[in-house]
């Protein structure tokens, strides 16, 4: 049941609904209605026909002659995704390593050690959830909400993807080492620095996503446990 908190009733629902898509919980070509949600999240079917316009506006869910059913994020939009997230967050990071304050450069730190704790225990899942926070952090201390608008949105998409990813040999110690690396570029506000290592590390994540994908056959089947 989802837990009560400050933000409304039909926010949580939906942040719940779209991690499950997001993440895999919930395949792609599953059928969920309105009934099975209610039921799963211990809410009223109001909060959750609210949510499913919006995760229907998302492109996440779409209306089937069997109900409704889960699209989430294919092959072919993991493409499209990385090559807007390498246009522009090479921005958004460089602008953080400018703008990035002692709250933000904490947070950052305190986020990469927790993440090689994790790849420590090999804890795919802990770690990529680690990695959506890092980059939202740095989307938010960018100090623009249009990049962050844009570039947030996109990373959270790719979840599935990431989590697959890291599951690969080597991946998880080697996204971490990226990261702290990034983190090492923005604290010296080094720009140029930071340019070069967030697109070889776009570069790193998209080429591994692409190599698990033609190996495995993730798209559209994965899920988490």
């Amino acid at each position: 049941m989802i837990e009560y908190k400050s933000v409304s009733l039909a926010n949580q629902v939906y942040d719940t609904l779209e991690y499950n898509i997001l993440s895999g919980k919930y395949a792609y070509g599953e059928i969920i209605s309105e009934t099975r949600l209610s039921e799963e999240l211990g809410v009223s079917r109001t909060p959750i026909r609210e949510a499913m316009s919006r995760l229907a506006h998302e492109k996440l869910i779409k209306d089937s002659p069997n109900g409704t059913v889960v699209v989430g994020v294919t092959e072919n939009d993991v493409r499209d995704l990385f090559e807007v997230k390498r246009r522009i967050e090479v921005i958004a990071t460089r602008r953080a390593a400018e703008n990035i304050s002692e709250e933000g450069l904490q947070q950052l730190k305190e986020n990469i050690d927790q993440q090689e704790f994790f790849a420590q225990k090999d804890d795919a899942v802990k770690v990529r959830d680690l990695d959506t926070e890092f980059h939202d952090i740095i989307y938010r201390e960018c100090g623009s909400i249009i990049l962050e608008g844009i570039l947030s949105p996109i990373h959270h998409k790719m979840m599935k993807y990431r989590r697959v990813s890291l599951e690969r040999a080597h991946r998880i110690m080697d996204s971490v080492a990226e990261h702290r690396a990034i983190y090492d570029a923005i604290a010296a506000k080094d720009g140029d620095k930071v340019d070069t290592l967030v697109l070889v590390h776009i570069d790193h994540a998209y080429n591994n996503i692409m190599e698990v994908n033609n190996q495995y056959g993730t798209n559209n089947s994965t899920k988490d446990n």
